[in-house]
Parts: structure tokens; C-alpha cells; sequence
């Protein structure tokens, strides 16, 4: 490979990872190694595989494997190569990228504290134009500026771009890391590992739903699958009306979305869709229902597979590459590698029983042992409705509703595989390919004129190590073949906009229950979407119920497609009683919502706190419920309108110190 490389952090998952066998015991390893090989066992090689001319030796090699040996399916070597990808047809993209000689876009305004010194960290902070001083005593840096955002994902990024263009000296802390278009490797293990909070592994209490959230500069933007679709009327009307928050049916908020999805050049037509959405567009065409163009936010001949990895076209235009350039560019300064620890409250606002000066923040580079503590006239936490309710809590703040009413879309699957030889040649390309969502169905009970549909069928970006994880485990020799057909398996997700909600209790104690109506709307979901992939010419089909749930479609009557259909439900999660199926979600809302009195939420109308004048709160957390569509526009159209009101404020001088 010529050139520069991708990151190395986004290269190898094992890098600077020391795990010394010494820490475990010989009869310890000997139980790990038994359980590891119990679940992806060494097995004789078939001599007959379905759909496979012959067998050769990359798949015998794959079934002589065993998970107790490296390289695992997700580790690769240092030319970016594992061995089983060849025998499930896996490719990603590992060259340079081609925007190899783009410039770091943030440069000018970006310190990134994983690369710092104590002594150059005073240095970087000052050339940045922040006044800044030691306190020896304390152990601790003093920065002022006049806002301090804490996130840098869909409302931070507005945020900042809207207050650094009203004059104000901005400042952004990010606890991810800065990555940009050539940094990216598009292997799936190092860079969930570094992108995702937690990696992608974010449970909730009884381990039926799966969280992922964005942890990098841009947040979910930079790893999202470019859906970019505005706030529905109904939504904009029930939130406007039967909540009271006027700002969802004013002139303001229509404009903002004008706005925004004109900032990120959404556009709605594509030159080329990827396999996995030309099955969903052709069984809906065959059942004769519509399928939707789904608006992105990138150019219409967007063909990026690994967008969910970090874009290596640089064409999907997240924040990190939008408005925190706008930010940067109007003198905006974002810390990297630097967590929130504490908001700065003292005693008696001027409006609410506590006013907010500024926040209290750590690196993450375990060299610099001084905490930063930055005073500002506003402070806005926009870290997400999985982390800002911590943050706001432990911060002293008791507001009941902090943390209540998180909503998440949550979401199941089904597969249609789909040979590369037969009829279905027809669909070109690999799962793994092209845009990630180009299409949609809405399920739709209601045939009235804008109501809100049943279930949402998208499709969505699935690693092989992340199928291999979620799919159910029947046999050794079973998740082997399961895999052995990984590249031409389409898979499709339903969502629904969830009635249910749930509680972020602190960083590591989230809760969550769907109502009955939910598991109705995804069951009708469900069922859509495996006739949609048996219409499209799918020879066997199935869920993700533990059970290995499927059926042959080949050779069977309607009767007997219905008669598995039926069998077909929304299940519990794994504290199910028999059958049951984890749930995943990339949307998290409303845990800190908007409301129009203090007993009914944690912010106002303005995104202000109700208890500590000062203190905003820009992201999805504010949503008063679902939106039930991807809420990248919601979100940022709403951080559009607590900025732009919040700016006029501060040109008032309504917060100075």
C-alpha cells in the first residue's frame, strides 16, 4: 500500500492491549479455550456445500478454525487481511482512501488531548485564543470563554456553529477522538471499538436491547447511515398541540429544517443502490407496495458500504465536516479525548434556583493529571440521551424527569438469502456494498392522509463479526454455514416508533420496556418484511429468534408460507421465559425532554434547564417523544432554534458574568 495508511487505532482492535495468559489461571484457559470452541468449533471440512461449485481451501480452512485461535473473525493482520474472509466473500475496502490528500478540516481549531503533554496543553490552549491559567493548588487548568458545549454530535455541532457565528467564543468538548476521511480503515472491530460508545456493546439492564451511539468528533454523524429525513407533520402537530411546545408548529422551526438539510446537501435521488436495498425495492415492487427514496445527506452517487465505519469518500456530510467547520471557522475550539466530569453550579439564579458557570472536564490521556475547569456564560450539554442525564445528575441537579421517558425506535431483523447463482443473480453485489439506506416501506395501518405508519422497514450495515454475534446459535457447524452465505444474506430492520419508554438511571444502568402496541406494530412489521424478501426471490428466510426461526421458500404452497408467517412475533429479550430476541437501537430520545411546565420535563421551551438558569441542553434527549423516523433533522433542526434564540439572549447580555 502506497501512501498514507488509515489510522492506526482504526487498524489493529489489539493494539497497545496487553492480555498476559498469566492473569488466568492454566485450568482457566483451559475452560475459555473449551468455550470458545464449543461456540465456533475446528470441523471437517463438507464435501458438498449448497450454492458452492467446490469447496476450496479457504473454506476448508474456515471449518478447521476454531474461535480459540487467532486471527478471530474481526482481527486482522498488519496488510489489514484476515483468512476467513475469503471464504464468506467479505472485501471491505481497506486501500487508501480517496480522499487521502484531503486536509483535516478542524485542524486550525482542534487540540487533541490524546496527544498532548502537560506542558504542551497550556501552550495548545492558548494559541487558540482562550485565557487561560494554572492553578497549582487546585491541580487544575482555568479557561473562560462564553459558551462550553460538552458534545460535538447533531445538536452540538449546530450549536456551535450558531453561537461561534453570533460572536461568541465557543468552546467544545469532545471525549471521542478526531478522525477525518483518510483515517478511516472500514474494519469492523477497531473502528466500533473506537467510534462507538463502549464499542457498540451498550446493554440495557436485562440485556434485551442493544445501544449504539456515536463516540468521536461529529457524535452519531459521523458513523450514522445517512438517513436524513424531516420531522413528520403528525409529530410536529402532536408535539405543537397535545404538548404544548409551540416552537414544533412555528415558522422558526419549518426554516431550521430548511436550513439544516440544506447545510448537509440532502438530496433524495440515487445513481446506484446497494444489494441489499434492490431486494427491498424489488419484493415491494413484486407485492406491489411502495417503497420510498430515502433522503441522505450526501451526493447522489454515494455508493459508501462502510459509512458506519467512518466515511472514506468524505462525502456523507456529518457535523465533523459541516458545522463545527463553520465553528472552527468562526474562531470555535474543540478539545478532543476530554470527558465532562461535573457541571459548575452555585446558589440562587437570578430565575431558577441554581445558575450554571461552566463545567468541570478531565482528559482521557492519563499524562495530564490536571482537570480543566472552564467557566463560560452558558454551558450546553449535548452528549447524547444516554449521557446527559448522568452528567446532569451528578451534577446535583433533582429534576424527576432527568433520565425519565427515553425512547429508542427499537429495532429487529430478518434475513433472505439470496445465491449469486440462479434467478436471483439478478441483485448485483454484496450485503456488504453501496448505500446503506436508499430505500424504505412504511407499514401502514391508518389510509388516511399523513398518519404516522405501523413500522418502519429499512436496511441496515452489518459487519460480519456483528452477524456473526447477533444471528442464533444453533450448532457449531450451523453458524459456519450461516456465515459461509454472510455476502449475499440481505438483511432488513424494523422500526417502530415506540409508545414504551424507559430510564437512564446513570452511565451504566439504562432500563427500558416496550408496550403490547409496540410489540403488535413490530409483529406487523416482522411479517411485512419476510414477504417482502420472499417476494423478491429469497430461497430461505428467517428471524433472529433464538431459535434459529426460518423456512425453505422453495417448494412451498402459500399455505404453508402464511402458516410460518403466523408463527412470526415481536419475543422478549434473553429474560424470556422460551423463545425470545435481542433488540438494537440507533436512536435514543427524550430523556431530558422539552416540556411546557417543570413537572412535566427537564428542560423548557428554550432547551434551558427548569433548575439552574445557564445550563441548555441541545440534543436528542430534548425530543418530547419518539419521532419515528431516522431524527438526525429532528435533532438538529431543533438545536437549530435553542441556539438561534439562545444567541439573541446572549446579545442582550442576559448571561454575562
Amino acid at each position: 500500500m502506497k501512501g498514507k495508511q488509515s489510522h492506526a487505532r482504526l487498524r489493529k482492535s489489539w493494539e497497545k492491549k496487553n492480555y498476559d495468559r498469566q492473569l488466568l489461571s492454566s485450568s482457566e484457559m483451559e475452560s475459555l479455550i473449551s468455550i470458545c470452541e464449543t461456540f465456533f468449533p475446528p470441523l471437517d471440512p463438507p464435501s458438498k456445500l449448497d450454492h458452492h461449485d467446490q469447496i476450496n481451501n479457504s473454506i476448508k480452512y474456515f471449518f478447521q478454525s476454531s474461535a480459540s485461535q487467532k486471527p478471530i473473525p474481526n482481527e486482522v493482520d498488519d496488510h489489514a487481511h484476515n483468512p476467513a474472509w475469503e471464504a464468506i466473500d467479505y472485501k471491505p475496502d481497506t486501500t487508501n482512501s480517496k480522499a487521502i490528500n484531503q486536509e483535516r478540516p478542524l485542524e486550525n481549531g482542534i487540540i487533541e488531548t490524546f496527544y498532548e503533554t502537560p506542558t504542551t496543553l497550556l501552550q495548545s490552549l492558548t494559541s487558540k485564543g482562550l485565557s487561560v491559567t494554572e492553578d497549582h493548588i487546585d491541580n487544575l487548568y482555568r479557561i473562560k470563554c462564553d459558551v462550553v458545549i460538552v458534545g460535538s454530535g447533531c445538536g452540538g455541532g449546530v450549536a456551535a456553529a450558531i453561537l461561534a457565528g453570533a460572536g461568541q467564543k465557543v468552546v467544545v468538548l469532545e471525549k471521542g477522538n478526531y478522525y477525518t476521511a483518510p483515517d478511516y480503515s472500514s474494519l469492523e472491530g477497531p473502528s466500533m471499538d473506537e467510534l462507538l460508545e463502549k464499542g457498540g456493546m451498550i446493554p440495557t439492564t436485562d440485556g434485551a436491547v442493544m445501544l449504539l451511539a456515536g463516540s468521536t468528533v461529529g457524535g452519531g454523524t459521523a458513523v450514522n447511515w445517512s438517513a436524513a429525513l424531516n420531522t413528520p407533520d403528525p409529530v410536529l402537530k402532536e408535539w405543537s398541540e397535545e404538548h404544548g411546545l409551540s416552537l414544533f408548529g412555528s415558522p422558526q422551526y419549518k426554516f431550521a429544517m430548511q436550513s439544516v438539510t440544506q447545510r448537509l446537501g440532502v438530496t433524495t435521488e440515487c445513481v446506484k443502490e446497494g444489494f441489499q436495498n434492490q431486494v427491498l425495492r424489488k419484493g415491494c415492487e413484486n407485492l406491489g407496495l411502495e417503497a420510498d427514496r430515502v433522503p441522505r445527506n450526501s451526493s447522489e452517487s454515494h455508493y459508501c458500504g462502510s459509512c458506519y465505519y467512518g466515511c472514506r469518500s468524505a462525502d456523507k456530510q456529518g457535523t465533523d465536516v459541516t458545522w463545527l467547520v463553520d465553528a472552527v471557522n468562526l474562531g470555535a475550539v474543540i478539545i478532543t479525548g476530554c470527558k465532562a466530569e461535573k457541571l459548575r453550579l452555585v446558589k440562587h439564579g437570578r430565575r431558577r434556583e441554581n445558575r450554571c458557570i461552566g463545567v468541570v472536564a478531565r482528559s482521557l490521556n492519563n499524562e495530564i493529571k490536571r482537570e480543566l475547569q472552564i467557566e463560560a456564560k452558558v454551558t450546553i450539554s449535548a452528549c447524547g440521551s444516554l449521557r446527559t442525564p448522568p452528567l446532569l445528575m451528578s451534577s446535583g441537579l433533582r429534576n424527576k424527569k432527568i433520565g425519565k421517558n427515553l425512547h429508542l425506535h427499537p429495532s429487529l431483523m430478518v434475513w433472505g438469502y439470496f445465491p449469486p447463482q440462479g434467478p436471483t443473480s439478478e441483485f448485483e453485489g454484496k450485503s456488504y456494498e453501496g448505500g446503506l439506506i436508499t430505500s424504505a416501506h412504511r407499514v401502514i395501518l391508518d389510509q388516511r392522509p399523513n398518519s404516522m405508519p405501523r413500522a418502519l422497514i429499512e436496511t441496515p450495515a452489518l459487519g460480519p463479526a456483528a452477524c456473526a454475534a447477533l444471528s442464533p446459535w444453533e450448532s457449531g457447524n450451523d453458524i459456519k454455514k450461516r456465515m459461509l452465505r454472510y455476502s449475499r444474506t440481505a438483511h432488513l430492520f424494523v422500526m417502530v416508533r415506540d409508545k414504551g419508554s424507559g430510564e437512564v438511571k446513570s452511565e451504566r444502568r439504562i432500563s427500558y420496556e416496550l408496550t403490547q402496541e409496540d410489540r403488535e406494530n413490530m409483529t406487523a412489521g416482522l411479517r411485512r418484511a419476510l414477504k417482502i424478501l420472499i417476494a423478491a426471490g429469497a430461497v430461505e428466510v428467517g428471524t433472529y429468534r433464538s431459535d434459529g426461526q426460518r423456512i425453505e421458500c422453495i417448494g412451498k404452497n402459500e399455505e404453508e408460507i402464511e402458516e410460518f408467517l403466523g408463527s412470526v412475533s415481536a419475543t422478549k429479550g434473553p429474560m424470556a421465559a422460551c423463545f425470545w430476541a435481542v433488540y438494537c437501537t440507533a436512536h435514543q430520545m427524550g430523556s431530558c425532554r422539552m416540556s411546557k411546565r417543570e413537572n412535566e420535563g427537564a428542560v423548557d421551551e428554550n432547551g434551558e434547564s427548569w433548575e439552574a438558569e445557564g445550563l441548555f441542553v441541545c440534543d436528542g434527549s430534548v425530543l418530547p417523544s419518539a419521532v419515528g423516523v431516522n431524527p438526525m433533522i429532528t435533532i438538529q433542526s431543533t438545536a437549530y432554534c435553542i441556539a438561534k434564540k439562545l444567541a439573541e439572549s446572549l446579545k442582550k447580555g442576559e448571561f454575562n458574568f
